[in-house]
């Protein structure tokens, strides 16, 4: 069964969910993991893929979004569902996506913002109600 765990940011910026999410990505990458991550929009995955680019000088992370095709270890999409990805989800839009069962874990991550706030508090009792395991992180 999906494990479902939610990263509660103590900051609103819309921008601190997705270094959070590069952050996690980052972490399950070198654990051997392959990532999904559903963007909340197009415009919020050209973000990402910026960012996965550049966030730490020293290093990236290689990636592709749904644009180049669902090939590779890291894919960024906005919705989509993704064709071979089943291991690990990171879900920056505000609602679960009808794919995410197919996954291992979903991360959900959590910003300050309130309509956001409110929006994940849906989520867990989605979640809740369908029987995941649920856990919080606070960050």
């Amino acid at each position: 069964m999906t494990r479902v765990d939610f990263y509660v940011v103590s900051a609103g910026s819309p921008s601190t969910r997705t270094e959070v999410a590069v952050r996690l990505a980052e972490k399950a990458r070198s654990r051997g993991h392959k990532l999904y991550i559903n963007a909340q929009s197009e415009i919020e995955a050209d973000q990402l893929d910026d960012l996965l680019w550049s966030m730490r000088p020293a290093s990236f992370l290689p990636h592709h979004t749904v644009r180049d095709g669902f090939t590779g270890d890291i894919v960024v999409g906005w919705g989509q569902e993704p064709v071979d990805h089943d291991d690990v989800l990171i879900n920056l839009a505000l609602a679960p996506p009808p794919f995410f069962s197919r996954f291992q874990r979903v991360a959900e991550v959590v910003n300050q913002d309130p309509s956001a706030l409110e929006a994940m508090r849906d989520a867990w009792r989605f979640y809740r109600e369908r029987g995941y395991p649920l856990q919080k992180h606070d960050l």
